[in-house]
């Protein structure tokens, strides 16, 4: 019988998971609506009490509609990936906010059948003094995990078992490694 390196005992395919919620699109088609206003009140408008209230309208519509636009893009959908060393996890389309946890930083992983946005007041990157930290891009399965500092964080992912199944078996490939 051969003894397999740490190299050889840690599992080389990388696991990729995503969580999408449709209805954040609503919200974007909103935040168009506001900069929609915004340019309509600039190009047409026919204010006649002052340019300043006019201005401070117009930037105020454009500024809500951006702010509501891309924060709500920015959790359209999650994606995470974990791979022999660590578990990533990147929101919206550009990926940001982004969080890389490596997995000598895990003490456990597990599986949530139902996460919801109300639990942690709201859908995006979430941080409650006793719950954590978290990712909630819809209601659903999720992956809670335990980190070595005492902190978890908690992410809404389709197929949530199956990433808690490759954590666990990365973690314990790992501390057989680290025990040859």
């Amino acid at each position: 019988m051969r003894d397999l390196s740490r190299d050889e005992a840690v599992p080389t395919e990388i696991w990729t998971g995503r969580a999408t919620n449709r209805a954040q699109w609503l919200l974007a088609l909103g935040g168009c609506a506001f900069m929609a206003l915004g340019i309509e009140l600039a190009v047409d408008s026919a204010w006649t009490s002052g340019v300043a209230p006019l201005a401070m309208s117009v930037v105020g519509c454009i500024a809500a509609g951006l702010l509501v636009l891309f924060g709500t893009l920015a959790f359209v959908h999650v994606a995470v990936k974990v791979d022999k060393d660590s578990l990533e996890v990147r929101c919206g389309h550009i990926g940001l906010p982004r969080r890389r946890i490596p997995l000598s930083q895990i003490v456990g992983a597990e599986f949530v059948a139902r996460v919801t946005p109300r639990q942690w007041g709201g859908w995006g990157y979430r941080w409650r003094p006793q719950q954590g930290t978290a990712v909630v891009v819809r209601r659903g399965e999720g992956v809670v995990l335990r980190l070595g500092d005492g902190h978890t964080f908690t992410i809404t992912v389709d197929n949530a078992e199956a990433a808690v199944r490759v954590i666990r078996d990365r973690l314990r490939s790992g501390a057989a490694g680290a025990a040859h």
